[in-house]
């Protein structure tokens, strides 16, 4: 089996460091992804061929659509942790790599919510 995620994006907000009594610090960021595809082409192709193409080149084609996925990224090593932490910045295009974790918590008005976290 595997479980491996590739993004590259841009960094939502500065990275902030968490750490919960009797755990590891994490640090957390938020990442946007933007996939882009020509207005009529199914949505199973917006990662295909046309994706690898400029923006100029799509603009002759016809109208463009856009996308922007927003992704929550958790970094838990110790050493990329610091590092995430101190020198990634908001704005910054960066690649990531990790791991897809599914979790589930309960919010402060008893609701329990689902989580999609990007293990880095």
């Amino acid at each position: 089996a595997m479980n491996r995620v590739q993004l590259l994006g841009r960094v939502g907000q500065d990275p902030i460091m968490r750490q919960v009594e009797g755990k590891n610090p994490v640090t957390i960021f938020s990442l946007a992804t933007n996939e882009m595809w020509r207005t009529g082409e199914s949505e199973l192709n917006q990662g295909g061929e046309i994706w690898h193409l400029t923006l100029l080149f799509l603009c002759v084609l016809g109208d463009i659509s856009q996308k922007t996925t927003w992704h929550r990224i958790s970094v838990f090593r110790p050493g990329l942790r610091d590092v995430t932490y101190q020198y990634v910045k908001k704005g910054a295009r960066i690649y990531v790599e990790g791991k897809i974790d599914y979790g589930e918590y309960t919010d402060k008005n008893n609701v329990r919510r689902q989580a999609t976290t990007i293990i880095a």
